[in-house]
């Protein structure tokens, strides 16, 4: 994909911030619009994250202007919002390859920059990182300056307000700045806001703050009204009390819009000393009115042409598992009058919207704060109510702690359906969903089902809903493959797998998605095929059968092999002496990078010609 340079005069000629930073002052708004241009350009034409980073074009700029990256670290939350960070810091003409296989990484990620200081893709990480990073820069001596920059709702969850208590205790040098996309600032409040902003942030009212306490300081009851003063006079123009009792320096909030107030404003907090919170408010999809107006619709978007309304229209499509699951939840909430369902702020993705609009007494978004979606769910069930919690793969790994000891401890039955597990694709390494399987085979009380199909998917939903305990059905992102759905009624038997066809010599056992490729490979070498089903509890029965029936053991999961289903079957038949040889097919002992799914499971040998391949190899 080419972009004529020439219709970006100032952009061109940045290759890193230094070149960013020889721009006059009265440039940089210019500059901020060739890079929106730019950004909307590239991704329309790629694909790719993009309300997020339009409302951080002039932040971006403002940043790298003011600070000197890469010495100074610049750290971003998520990084959905930091493609204007890649153009600016010598990625600009690689930004069409981004989240393609072997192109630019989705997220910030050290090993592609320098300028990437930590490798993110989960959300409320900023804070912390920033903080270590902050001691480390005082403890190193050379005054390297530490900024974090994270959204309103990435502030939503524990981790961020951990942080945030930690810096305000120890009082290190380190900017948070809160990119709130959520408010609207009219014009008149804005400027209000950014004049009042400079004036908080120059040196002769923190000057006359610091001093005024420590003057005052012995003299209790003029300290208290002075404090009271302060309090009810910054009250009226900014919301600072709750971060100022954390222990951090509050201003704005501020246009964050206005490069020119930007600049202005981060340059005089540059050198404050102690933990500092900027508030700006930005809108997300700035720039571009059909992102403006919808934002999650633009959050990440196909390739599209921006002269048109609207995204294009997906070619009729077989539904997605997240929307079985919706579906599903719908059905089940008219049934159930105890039904209530949890997200961590993944409606969307999770196929929820609809169950929200129609249920909104069973439907609780709990912001980004998986470790409080799991406990919460946990005091649902105590209360008597059918639990279930809908999130992704590699987010329930934030909720680890709380699935063993507030839920399987205490054996309560709270249903977790499990989404994007296995291979994800685009979003790389941090959200594969290729540990679930390993992490929770090892809990007690817990079952953990892996549907083939919708079908299964829908019966086993059922069934984990039913059972009296905690059970997990994991679901892959994409579509399903157009089989018909049971009655809501109907449950499988717990710990059951179903024989597909039967064979010689060799036997295929599959857990989960990946059947009809299994199924494949069991027809090029006239295999016994089963379909598992469960991976904890094992059909044990079944499998004694399969290992003295046939030479070789075939496990095949879209999971990583260690500790996960294979793993399992190792496991029992070595607990029992029983002898047969044993192949484990799934993800290798590596973080797996980004590209599709389907080039990704070609990559990695588990398509039906990887999987015949990898027996062949074997029985050889």
């Amino acid at each position: 994909m080419t972009i004529n340079l020439n219709d970006y005069p100032l952009l061109s000629k940045i290759d890193t911030p230094d070149n960013l930073r020889k721009l006059s002052p009265d440039q940089l708004p210019n500059a901020s619009d060739e890079l929106r241009r730019y950004l909307l350009n590239s991704v329309s034409k790629s694909s790719g994250h993009f309300a997020s980073g339009l409302g951080t074009i002039e932040l971006t700029v403002a940043l790298h202007y003011v600070y000197n990256t890469p010495f100074d670290h610049l750290i971003w939350d998520v990084g959905h919002q930091a493609y204007p960070h890649k153009i600016l810091t010598g990625r600009r003409d690689q930004l069409h390859t981004i989240r393609q296989k072997e192109g630019l990484h989705p997220f910030p990620w050290r090993e592609e920059s320098e300028y990437d200081v930590l490798s993110v893709g989960h959300s409320s990480t900023s804070i912390s990182a920033a903080l270590g990073l902050a001691v480390a820069a005082e403890k190193e001596g050379k005054n390297r300056k530490v900024v974090a920059v994270i959204g309103d709702g990435a502030m939503t969850a524990g981790m961020a307000f951990e942080a945030l208590n930690h810096a305000g205790d120890i009082h290190k040098d380190m900017l948070v700045i809160l990119n709130d996309n959520e408010m609207s600032i009219s014009e008149n409040v804005g400027a209000l806001n950014n004049h009042l902003a400079k004036m908080l942030s120059g040196s002769f009212y923190t000057g006359f703050r610091e001093g005024s306490k420590r003057l005052l300081n012995n003299i209790p009851p003029i300290k208290e009204l002075a404090s009271r003063a302060e309090e009810h006079l910054k009250g009226m123009v900014v919301p600072s009390t709750f971060f100022e009792e954390l222990g951090f320096n509050y201003i704005g909030p501020i246009d964050g819009h206005d490069v020119t107030g930007l600049v202005n404003t981060i340059s005089n907090m540059r050198n404050l000393k102690g933990p500092q919170i900027l508030h700006i408010a930005t809108k997300k999809g700035k720039g571009f009115q059909a992102a403006e107006q919808d934002p999650i619709k633009y959050h990440a978007v196909p390739k599209f042409n921006p002269s048109e309304t609207g995204l294009p229209k997906s070619p009729p499509s077989l539904p997605t598992y997240s929307k079985i699951f919706g579906d599903w939840l719908c059905k089940m909430a008219e049934v159930d009058e105890k039904l209530a369902a949890i997200t961590p702020a993944m409606r969307e993705g999770s196929g929820m919207v609809e169950f929200s609009q129609r249920f909104p007494d069973k439907y609780y978004d709990v912001a980004i704060a998986e470790q409080h979606a799991v406990t919460f769910a946990a005091g649902l069930a105590i209360g008597g109510n059918n639990a279930i919690v809908a999130i992704y793969s590699s987010f329930l790994q934030r909720g680890y702690d709380q699935l063993i000891h507030d839920i399987a401890i205490q054996n309560l039955p709270v249903l977790f359906a499990i989404d994007r597990a296995g291979i994800v694709g685009a979003d790389g390494p941090t959200h594969q969903g290729a540990f679930d399987l390993s992490f929770m085979r090892c809990i007690p009380n817990l079952i953990i089902m892996t549907p083939s199909d919708e079908r299964e998917c829908q019966l086993m939903l059922t069934t984990g809903h039913k059972a009296n305990q905690p059970a997990a059905v994991r679901y892959p992102r994409g579509n399903a493959i157009g089989v018909e759905l049971p009655a809501l009624t109907e449950t499988i038997e717990i710990g059951k797998a179903k024989l597909i066809s039967e064979g010689n010599k060799v036997a295929i056992l599959n857990f989960g998605t990946m059947l009809k490729e299994a199924n494949i490979a069991a027809t090029h070498f006239d295999a016994t095929l089963v379909d598992m089903r469960f991976v904890k509890p094992l059909d044990e029965q079944l499998l004694e059968t399969i290992a003295q029936q046939h030479d070789v053991i075939v496990t095949v999961e879209d999971n990583a092999i260690a500790g996960g289903a294979g793993s399992a079957v190792n496991e029992y038949l070595l607990k029992n002496k029983i002898q047969v040889s044993i192949l484990n097919i799934g993800l290798p002992d590596k973080f797996i990078k980004h590209g599709s799914q389907q080039e990704i499971h070609q990559e990695l040998g588990l398509d039906s010609e990887g999987i015949i391949a990898k027996i062949n190899a074997f029985l050889t």
